[in-house]
C-alpha cells in the first residue's frame, strides 16, 4: 500500500484479477490483526448497525522526521531502509501523509463500514519546509448519503513509545461502535439492546503486517482462507485519497465518480 495513485490503474488491477481468477492482497495490516478480525465478525453477526450515517476516522504516527528529510520511519527495517524519495518525492510517492498512512486508515474504516466515498473537501499541511504534507483534514461524502471525517498527523518519533494512534467511530441507523487500536477497544452498541466492549490483551492493536503475506501464501496454495484486505477495497481507497489530493490542490470540493470504476 497504497494500493496505487490513481483510481483507474487500481480498478484495472482489480478487474484484471476478476478476469485472470487470481487473488489481489493489499498491506493492510491491521486488517488481519486478530483484534480487527473478531470485531468485524461479531458486527456481521450481530447484524452491523444499520445504514451507516457518520464515520469519522482519525490517525497520527511517528513520521514527522520521515517526511521532513530529518530522520527514518521509526519501524523500518535497519538493513533495509527505502531511499527517502520513496517517502518524500511527490512524483514517486503521490504525496505524503496521505498516502504514506492514512491509506491504513481508511483500509481499516472501509472494510469495517463497507462504504465507497462519493466526494471529498480537503486540506493539507507542509510545516517545516517539508517536500510533502505531514498533515491532511478531510470532510467526505460516501455513496448513500452517510458523512465523514478523516485526518491524519505525523507525530513526533518516540512519542507515545511511537504506537500508531487510529480510531474509527461510526454511527448508523441501528447502533454505533468505535474501534481503537491504540487503546486496544472494539465497542459495538446496538438499538436492540445488544451491546459487547470486551477486555483485549495489551498490544493487540500494535501494527504488524505478518496477516496479508500469510494469506496470500495460502491462497497460493488453495487454502479455504478470508482475504481481509482484497484489491476492490484498496481501489475504494485510493479513490478517496485521489480526491483527497486534488480537493487541497483545487481548494473545490472533488468527486471520486469521473476517475474511477462505476
Amino acid at each position: 500500500k497504497p494500493f496505487t495513485i490513481a483510481p483507474a490503474d487500481a480498478w484495472d488491477l482489480v478487474d484484471t484479477a476478476e478476469r485472470t481468477g487470481r487473488h489481489l492482497v493489499v498491506a493492510f495490516g491491521w486488517n488481519h490483526r486478530p483484534m480487527v478480525v473478531r470485531f468485524v465478525e461479531e458486527l456481521r453477526d450481530h447484524g452491523g448497525i444499520g445504514e451507516i450515517e457518520h464515520v469519522s476516522v482519525h490517525m497520527a504516527s511517528a513520521t514527522r522526521e520521515l517526511l521532513t528529510n530529518t530522520g527514518a520511519y521509526p519501524d523500518a527495517a535497519p538493513e533495509a531502509v527505502p531511499d527517502q524519495s520513496t517517502w518524500t518525492d511527490p512524483r514517486m510517492s503521490g504525496g505524503g501523509y496521505g498516502q504514506a498512512q492514512l491509506s491504513h486508515a481508511l483500509g481499516l474504516a472501509l472494510h469495517v463500514t463497507g462504504l465507497r466515498g462519493a466526494s471529498v473537501f480537503a486540506l493539507t499541511s507542509a510545516p517545516r519546509d517539508a517536500p510533502v504534507e505531514l498533515h491532511d483534514a478531510a470532510a467526505i461524502r460516501f455513496e448513500g448519503g452517510a458523512i465523514g471525517t478523516l485526518s491524519g498527523g505525523s507525530a513526533f518519533t518516540g512519542a507515545g513509545d511511537n504506537k500508531h494512534q487510529l480510531e474509527v467511530r461510526a454511527i448508523g441507523s441501528e447502533g454505533q461502535l468505535v474501534l481503537d487500536v491504540e487503546r486496544e477497544r472494539a465497542w459495538l452498541w446496538r438499538s436492540d439492546g445488544f451491546e459487547t466492549d470486551p477486555v483485549l490483551e495489551p498490544e493487540a492493536g500494535r501494527y504488524d503486517c505478518d496477516g496479508p503475506p500469510a494469506v496470500l501464501a495460502d491462497l497460493a496454495l488453495g487454502k479455504d482462507v478470508v482475504n481481509h484486505s482484497p484489491g476492490e477495497l484498496a481501489a475504494r481507497t485510493v479513490e478517496i485519497l485521489d480526491a483527497l489530493y486534488r480537493s487541497a490542490a483545487s481548494g473545490q470540493l472533488e468527486s471520486t465518480a469521473d476517475r474511477a470504476r462505476s
